[in-house]
């Protein structure tokens, strides 16, 4: 016990007495439990207020009458259910225990705004449904004007009131996805909230609502239920469960509620968080090497007092323990910060979200034990373990190097260290190829990217001197001596070069990754449509999410009609499963379908598919063992079954989907019908121009929807690339910052550990600015070498991740490396390095140089 309070008081000691030297490694802790903290707050936050705006919204609502059965898609988790009868609210309503009972009809509803824009769609659902009167069975609560009560009235939430700017008495149009002219009559709120999110509701009447939701009137989505007095939930579901038909069943409101909870916020926010998460890993890891090389600096600085230590009687367990308590004090410490740090970054996101147009709900901070231990512990964990090995190092030290000058860290490129390079990078490669090449497995590829990653850091210090003496070349020639000594400098101990840089490599490194993907991905979307869409003209809905409404079937078939097209098609969407397996159907018209998307090698013919015909891609054929002539059973979601025969067996999937038939098989199953894309061929002559305006002359008719040329609409299938990556750049800044404290702790003991050196310099006639120079041409060079490293890095970690993606699915991805935008990164790693620079260069250039020349 008074051994360990001995090494105590000393670490202690040293601390107060050698606060700046630990100065980055606070700062990298603190930032990195910070960003954790901050995410798992957030989290929490977010969750609570979902739960608690749904459960207001639904709390009237004691049960819900629907379809039994879901068809689920690979794309669609939520699945597709039977509507129920209308006709059954008058049974229910004369079930025991039910007080009241109402139809939902719910479906895709987009409104345009003041300025003839669509209001949301990207992301979040845009919906419209009827106008529930009992207002506890109402999800929306009228916080202003009236219900609506004659065709055309609607009420929408006030938060798309206010996106789209509009008020009470505006008249405005609603796409369902056929135009509809409506009138605001009223404002809602939801839960108490203007809005979901994004989402967006329009209220109609429920006359509307059959005739514009539904393929015919009579069917609803569900029956909302409200309990008589003194019955509970799971009573009335009881009740009511005998007096429904086969294929219909009833489940709490808390069921309800629950299920609602999870689709809408929980799938997002497990995605949001774990995203998040990745990023806070990533600022962790690059904090690690920043830790661990502040550790070995300070060791390889104390040699002699540790040394000291040993000679005086201290044991190899307290000079390690002196190492890690100082290591434990810095790790608690910032750790703590970091958790008000992480409360503070939780409060500004969510005050900063709705600024941006993503208002989620309001409510209190939710700060949980698991969100302020978790981090807690994992930067006292992160802390200690990067402090471990030069503590042991520490502890090692011999009581005669006492009698020596105070030690340097010279370490350098071992042979073994070199041995052991190599065979872990051609380890990560074998891995990386096989999972790319031989046996296609995002898993393997994976593994080899880890051990490339490890194979880089090993490699470090064997790599750091001759990239130091190649980058730095040019130094010599422009910068003279001063360049020359800036070199060495980084040359003296590359193993510490190579830690240094190496947290700098690896946020270099994910942001390459996530450059090269990027561009990668826009190269696959421009891939898909060059290869697969043989349209002149492109009318589309949102690249991704579940927002808008579609665009109207009516659409193609008028566009069709002018005198510049060709050709105009339209592919919808639908449900089904197929031999017993949800999958997703295309539905079209085959013969415009055929001549504007490219199917590659058709078996078969497409043009008699008629009633009963379906076509599949040759990779969905396979795995159903089906071909030309081959019946498949299809079930729809309104619980009928129907036996299919394979008319075709087409190449390619990208755009035409794996399962296509036509509107009229799909006539009596479908739902709210809507397209996804409008594809259209001009006549020969027609100049792309003349075309376009044509053909947005007639489509203003239909809710004015975006009309693109072959390469806009390319664009726009990837502009969701670029939103993705400016938030991985601001994440990474983190892990950037970080790296650069770093670099700027190392340079700042360094200057510590020469001091005599440099008042010798100085003495010899080296001016303050040659000083301020030396050091900052070191910190570049550092940069320089972890940027390089960082670069080519991740862009293999890129090639790897596209062409395993490539090859584990069945869409072709297609590799591109963005020369500008890696040049960019080079560029600021590097401005970055010379930044991280200028504090020790004024430190240094500050040293008194008597003084200087006196250090022991």
């Amino acid at each position: 016990m008074s051994s360990l309070s001995a090494s105590a008081r000393i670490s202690l000691s040293s601390l107060r007495g050698h606060k700046r030297r630990f100065a980055g490694t606070f700062l990298a802790v603190m930032l990195g439990v910070a960003f954790l903290a901050g995410t798992l707050v957030m989290g929490d936050t977010l969750r609570a207020s979902f739960d608690t705006m749904f459960g207001n919204a639904t709390k009237g609502t004691d049960a819900v009458v629907r379809g039994a059965d879901t068809i689920t898609t690979p794309d669609d988790s939520q699945g597709t259910r039977k509507p129920v009868p209308t006709s059954l609210v008058g049974k229910i309503e004369r079930t025991d225990g039910v007080a009241a009972a109402a139809p939902n009809i719910q479906g895709a509803g987009q409104l345009l705004g003041k300025d003839g824009e669509p209001i949301g769609g990207q992301g979040p659902p845009t919906l419209a449904g009827n106008w529930i009167d009992d207002a506890q069975l109402n999800a929306y609560q009228l916080a202003a004007g009236r219900a609506p009560a004659a065709s055309g009235e609607v009420v929408i939430n006030r938060g798309a009131a206010e996106a789209g700017d509009l008020k009470i008495g505006d008249t405005t149009t609603l796409r369902t996805p056929d135009p509809v002219r409506v009138k605001i009559v009223g404002l809602a709120t939801f839960g108490g909230e203007d809005g979901m999110a994004q989402t967006t509701f329009t209220g109609m009447t429920r006359s509307d609502a059959e005739k514009y939701l539904t393929p015919k009137p009579g069917e609803a989505s569900t029956i909302q239920v409200r309990a008589g007095p003194g019955v509970s939930e799971r009573e009335l579901v009881d009740a009511l469960t005998p007096v429904l038909p086969r294929g219909v069943e009833a489940i709490t409101g808390a069921e309800s509620a629950a299920e609602n909870t999870e689709n809408i916020s929980g799938q997002f926010l497990s995605l949001f968080t774990s995203f998040l998460l990745v990023f806070s890993g990533v600022a962790l890891l690059v904090a690690t090497f920043s830790i661990h090389n502040t550790f070995a600096i300070v060791v390889a600085q104390r040699t002699r007092e540790n040394a000291l230590l040993r000679a005086l009687g201290a044991s190899r367990r307290q000079v390690t323990a002196t190492t890690l308590v100082e290591a434990s004090a810095v790790a608690v410490v910032a750790s703590a910060a970091g958790l008000a740090g992480g409360i503070g970054i939780a409060a500004g996101l969510q005050a900063l979200f709705p600024a941006i147009g993503f208002p989620f709900p309001e409510g209190d901070l939710v700060i949980g034990a698991l969100s302020m231990l978790l981090p807690l512990a994992v930067g006292i964990v992160v802390c200690l373990g990067s402090a471990l090995l030069p503590a042991v190092r520490a502890g090692r030290t011999a009581p005669l190097a006492a009698l020596r000058e105070t030690a340097v860290d010279h370490s350098g490129a071992s042979r073994g260290r070199a041995v052991a390079g190599a065979v872990l990078a051609l380890a990560a490669v074998g891995l990386a190829l096989t999972g790319v090449l031989v046996s296609p497995s995002v898993w393997l590829a994976g593994a080899g990217a880890v051990l490339a990653l490890v194979a880089f850091v090993v490699l470090g210090p064997v790599a750091s001197s001759r990239a130091v003496r190649i980058i730095g070349g040019p130094l010599d020639r422009f910068r003279g001596v001063t360049g020359g000594l800036a070199r060495r400098n980084a040359l003296r101990s590359p193993k510490r070069t190579a830690a240094t840089a190496s947290a700098l490599m690896i946020g270099v490194a994910v942001v390459s990754l996530f450059t090269v993907f990027g561009a990668s991905l826009k190269a696959t979307m421009d891939q898909t449509v060059n290869r697969s869409f043989a349209g002149d003209i492109a009318i589309s809905t949102p690249g991704f999410g579940a927002g808008g409404s579609g665009l109207s079937p009516k659409l193609a078939p008028a566009l069709a009609e002018r005198p510049e097209v060709a050709t105009a098609v339209g592919l919808g969407k639908g449900a089904a499963e197929v031999n017993g397996e949800g999958r997703a159907l295309t539905v079209t018209d085959p013969g415009p379908f055929a001549k504007s998307f490219d199917l590659g090698k058709v078996d078969g013919s497409l043009a008699g598919l008629g009633d009963h015909g379906i076509a599949i891609t040759r990779a969905e054929a396979d795995k159903q063992d089906l071909k030309v002539g081959s019946r498949a059973e299809l079930r729809f979601a309104d619980g009928t079954k129907d036996t299919f025969t394979v008319r075709a067996v087409f190449g390619r999937s990208e755009l035409a989907g794996d399962y296509v038939i036509t509107r009229q098989a799909w006539a009596p199953h479908r739902a709210q019908d809507a397209d996804s894309l409008v594809s259209v061929t001009f006549e020969d002559g027609v100049s792309t121009a003349e075309g376009k305006a044509a053909i947005a002359k007639t489509a203003q008719a239909y809710g004015n929807p975006d009309v693109q040329t072959r390469d806009e609409y390319a664009r726009s299938a990837a502009g969701g690339i670029d939103m993705m990556l400016t938030l991985v750049y601001a994440l990474l800044a983190l892990a950037v910052l970080i790296a650069l404290l770093g670099i700027a702790n190392t340079l700042t003991l360094a200057i510590h550990e020469r001091t005599r050196e440099l008042g010798l310099l100085r003495a010899v006639g080296q001016t303050r600015a040659q000083l301020r120079a030396m050091v900052r041409w070191e910190s570049v060079l550092v940069a320089a070498f972890g940027t390089a490293g960082g670069l080519a890095l991740g862009g293999f970690l890129g090639w790897v991740l596209v062409k395993a993606s490539d090859g584990a699915t069945e869409s072709a991805f297609a590799f591109a490396v963005p020369p500008v935008q890696l040049v960019v990164v080079a560029l600021v790693g590097v401005s970055a390095g010379a930044l991280a620079g200028l504090r020790p260069a004024r430190r240094a250039a500050r040293l008194d140089v008597l003084r200087a020349i006196a250090t022991e």
